[in-house]
């Protein structure tokens, strides 16, 4: 059914979504304590972990881009930490990690895969890696108790990495031919790391620390807050799952809320069901956007205020990672470019957007040279019509050179 409500420039949508993300105050002036931070994470909502290191990993940046020179140290701790307040488990279908407040608003989705129901109605809310999805079929045909197993290992000797886990030590070799061809070859995983993950996604294990950015997996309950695991489950998670989402795009559709895409992946009845919800209670507020012909919503609290923002954005960054929805609002045509071969890169390697204001006017491509302790920055792309941004880029390039340690700054 089609709703109407307000009509918003784009350049209004954009704004918001800037505000809803924490870009519109500005970054902090003084000490940045533990305070800050929270509050940084509370306004990014999920911290997005990827393994690529060739700045920095992925989860350190969205902080960063808010609040400058923060501690990386300080955010450890914070998420693996003997007090943390970050775990990891995924938002969507990223791995990311989040406040521990989201643990019970989680628990349907580790239920579904402990169960292990794979059906296409709740492939959405089931949250695994494919590679566990035909794993784990074939551990209970060729391997049963396996999982068992793998668990009372973890729970004599935890926290383990998953090569250190083999109950019976039996290990496949390189030379083995990969008994899951469906999954691909990157996800060509030992049975016993198939088991663990099976357990991470269940919510029987969690991510106790990290090795050289290596997962070490143990008992939740050895993981996690007691009061934690001890809140208890909302009635509808799902619902305050979306409440989540719209804070923190601000504005969107719902395909920008809960599609495959979009901030948070739920199935399209439940997805209707709780924006139609959320409406009614006024939490939502329907809009049409200039240029965008579906419907969208802004969320009650976001407001439209100037931005003056200056930021080196990620590519996992939440602001831009929905790419539909960021080519509508900055009329930014961005892809990552780590997984495609080098003769067919435009921009770069590792890029990074640079917003200026309320625009992303630059593609940067930036790469942290360790061993020269450098900077390096192989290409710089203006977008077209974009004012000059010479100076602010200088400005920024520094302060991230100084955050992650390094010397120099070294521009083509």
């Amino acid at each position: 059914m089609k709703l109407f409500g307000d009509d918003l420039s784009v350049a209004t949508a954009r704004r918001i979504a800037l505000g809803a993300q924490g870009f519109a105050s500005g970054r902090p002036v003084g000490r940045l304590d533990v305070r800050r931070m929270r509050s940084a994470i509370g306004d990014v909502g999920v911290l997005q972990v990827d393994a690529v290191n060739v700045l920095t990993r992925a989860h350190y940046l969205p902080l960063f881009s808010r609040l400058g020179d923060y501690s990386r140290d300080r955010l450890d701790q914070l998420s693996w930490g003997p007090s943390r307040e970050l775990f990891e488990y995924f938002w969507g279908h990223k791995a990311a990690l989040l406040p521990v407040v989201y643990f019970p608003l989680l628990r349907h989705r580790m239920r579904a895969a402990e169960q292990q129901d794979w059906s296409a109605e709740l492939s959405p809310v089931i949250t695994a890696p494919w590679a566990v999805v035909v794993g784990m079929r074939r551990l209970q045909t060729e391997r049963p108790g396996f999982v068992e197993q793998v668990l009372a290992t973890i729970a004599e000797r935890g926290p383990l990495a998953a090569g250190e886990i083999s109950p019976d030590d039996v290990r496949r070799k390189r030379t083995d031919p990969d008994p899951d061809p469906t999954t691909g070859s990157m996800w060509n995983w030992q049975d016993a790391k198939i088991a663990v993950e099976y357990l991470f996604c269940a919510g029987l294990v969690s991510i106790a620390g990290r090795r050289n950015f290596e997962r070490l997996y143990d008992l939740t309950e050895r993981v996690l807050p007691a009061a934690v695991l001890a809140s208890p489950e909302p009635d509808d998670p799902q619902q305050e799952l979306v409440r989540i989402a719209a804070r923190g795009i601000g504005i969107g559709t719902a395909a920008d809320l809960c599609g495959s895409r979009g901030h948070y992946k739920l199935p399209t009845a439940t997805a209707r069901r709780i924006i139609a919800e959320l409406v009614e209670s006024g939490e939502l507020v329907p809009v049409q956007v200039e240029g965008i012909t579906k419907q969208s919503y802004r969320w009650h609290e976001a407001v439209d205020r100037p931005v003056d923002a200056r930021a080196l954005l990620s590519p996992f960054d939440p602001l831009i990672w929905n790419r539909d929805r960021t080519e509508q609002y900055f009329d930014f045509f961005y892809r990552i470019s780590i997984y495609t071969p080098a003769a067919q890169r435009v921009h770069g390697y590792y890029v990074l957007p640079f917003l200026l204001g309320d625009a992303l006017v630059a593609r940067i491509d930036l790469k942290a040279e360790r061993a020269t302790s450098t900077l390096v920055v192989p290409t710089i792309t203006a977008e077209p019509g974009a004012p000059d941004f010479t100076e602010p880029l200088r400005e920024e390039l520094r302060l991230m050179a100084d955050w992650l340690g390094l010397e120099n700054v070294r521009l083509p």
